[in-house]
């Protein structure tokens, strides 16, 4: 029986053929895969970073549309009390005229006759009045009118008088109200009052122009002078502050 040695390739024999097979993989079609395979691994990478990248631009546009949102919201909220305010701005005009025309009075003499008739329809006494005016700060129209008066009567008659006092027709504002004394069951209070003058109007200076000047006294001592007060514009006080 003979055997048969197999004998390996030589070296030379096998780098001769590895360009061989070099050259059969790099053929015109398989080098045009592998450009196509790049490509698409490249358009992949574009792809997923654009997800990214859109993923945070659309996470950062929902926040700016958020903000922008709540700041359209704040801003209609913000401008509600603006609307209309043209109108409002005219009815406030109109209010204030009317509420100056109907509960201001423009002379001493609506005031001390107004006095004069809460007390006679509460049944109290009115004794002496100090009246002292000052300027309204901001506002020229008016004139503040400050009253320290001496009230006696019945406790229940005194209590109906500082209620309608203060539910008047004409504005009265109570300052202050101190108990001066106390018999037989009549009490003694001083009331402090304030009050504001306004200007007469057109129809109410020809009213006041027709009537004598005539100066009212310095003190009520009762109702019925109170009442018969003639009508007086509103001239500076005399010295001691005093009508």
């Amino acid at each position: 029986m003979s055997t048969a040695a197999t004998i390996p390739p030589s070296n030379g024999a096998s780098s001769q053929q590895l360009p061989a097979r070099v050259r059969s993989l790099l053929t015109a079609t398989n080098l045009h895969f592998a450009g196509v395979a790049a490509l698409v691994i490249l358009v992949l990478y574009l792809l997923i970073h654009m997800i990214f990248v859109w993923r945070a631009l659309s996470a950062r546009d929902e926040n700016a549309i958020y903000r922008q949102s709540v700041a359209m919201r704040s801003a209609v909220i913000a401008a509600q009390p603006l609307r209309g305010l043209d109108t409002k701005l005219v009815k406030s005009t109109a209010d204030a005229d009317a509420f100056y025309a109907t509960r201001l009075p423009y002379g001493y003499s609506q005031v001390a006759a107004e006095l004069g008739v809460l007390t006679k329809k509460a049944g109290v006494h009115l004794g002496q009045v100090h009246y002292t005016q000052a300027a309204v700060p901001g506002v020229a129209a008016l004139t503040e009118v400050r009253m320290d008066a001496i009230i006696a009567g019945d406790y229940r008659p005194v209590v109906l008088f500082i209620n309608s006092v203060e539910r008047d027709k004409q504005f009265f504002v109570i300052n202050g109200i101190n108990l001066t004394g106390q018999q037989t069951g009549q009490v003694n209070l001083r009331l402090r009052l304030t009050t504001y003058l306004r200007d007469p109007n057109a129809a109410e200076m020809k009213i006041e122009s027709a009537l004598p000047d005539v100066a009212a006294p310095k003190s009520i001592a009762s109702n019925a002078q109170a009442s018969n007060i003639v009508r007086k514009s509103k001239a500076p006080l005399p010295k001691g502050g005093k009508r």
